[in-house]
């Protein structure tokens, strides 16, 4: 899922493609992705785009009189953007908006229709949509502890609780906890003072490495492979490869659709966290380091 990173690289590209031009036809093409009633979707032509926003993980377009069309690209949505009249993306394309200076599809890859358009008038109702999260970037250290122990969670879980931190999600908090040389299972009552700065001070700089990086990466154009999955990573994705720190294999924990990397070297003091499939199939020979994995 596309996280505050990636979804900042789309905002401010939208910002420069989009940005005060009139939406001159939007066509739907998937009766799962519109999740409103009011306004009608249809009503949007004509208006012009206002402002770009972000709400957590979802995009805003606000157009005029207050009325928002409101992104969430879920797990495996993106958007394309194409010459006026260009070819469609695939056969994924939910919808397409159609401006002046080129088309907006929104793509929607496999069959689960997770991702969808909301349609919002006014901005109280856009306030409803929003979780709560606390923005990351711009908490002080105060607001950002307070935070993390509102509620006694695992670390990995309140980093990727909407209702607690703004834009966060499986592969940044990854990172984030390696950086932080931190256990994603360690629990927000057991942390330290001196655990809670590390953890806020390797947010800060994860989001804002990837932030710099990807609007390098993306420079005026749009962008067009965002990824939970990237070499520049350091354990998101790479089980089993060496971690680039300290060389031992990146190791996982699997659960529904999603999966934990961390290296147990540097965040768990060499042990291996139980994998709660495979961990109860192998029971007594489920290894409990890294050294007897190795």
């Amino acid at each position: 899922m596309p996280e505050l990173p990636d979804i900042l690289a789309y905002t401010e590209a939208l910002e420069r493609h989009v940005g005060g031009q009139v939406l001159q036809a939007l066509r739907v093409r998937s009766p799962f992705l519109v999740r409103s009633v009011a306004p009608p979707v249809a009503e949007f032509v004509g208006r012009r785009v206002t402002g770009i926003d972000r709400l957590g993980k979802r995009i805003v377009l606000a157009f005029a009189g207050d009325w928002f069309l409101v992104i969430h690209l879920m797990i495996a949505g993106r958007l394309r953007w194409r010459p006026p009249g260009g070819k469609v993306p695939g056969r994924g394309a939910l919808a397409v908006c159609e401006f002046e200076r080129g088309w907006l599809f929104f793509t929607e890859a496999g069959t689960r229709k997770r991702a969808s358009l909301t349609a919002v008038d006014g901005r109280a109702a856009l306030r409803a949509l929003d979780r709560g999260g606390l923005e990351p970037l711009d908490a002080t250290r105060d607001e950002f502890v307070a935070r993390l122990r509102a509620e006694n969670h695992t670390l990995k879980r309140s980093l990727t609780d909407p209702r607690l931190f703004s834009g966060i999600g499986n592969a940044y908090s990854d990172e984030i906890l390696h950086r932080a040389r931190l256990s994603p299972l360690q629990t927000t009552a057991r942390l330290s003072d001196e655990e809670a700065d590390r953890l806020r001070e390797a947010t800060r700089s994860v989001l804002t490495w990837w932030i710099a990086h990807l609007r390098q990466e993306v420079g005026e154009g749009f962008p067009e492979t965002v990824t939970a999955f990237r070499d520049e990573m350091q354990v998101h994705g790479r089980f089993g490869l060496p971690c680039p720190v300290c060389a031992a294999p990146v190791q996982r924990i699997r659960y529904a659709d999603n999966e934990t990397n961390y290296c147990a070297r540097c965040q768990t003091e060499g042990r291996l966290l139980a994998d709660r499939a495979l961990s109860r199939l192998l029971k007594g020979d489920w290894p409990k380091s890294i050294d007897e994995l190795e």
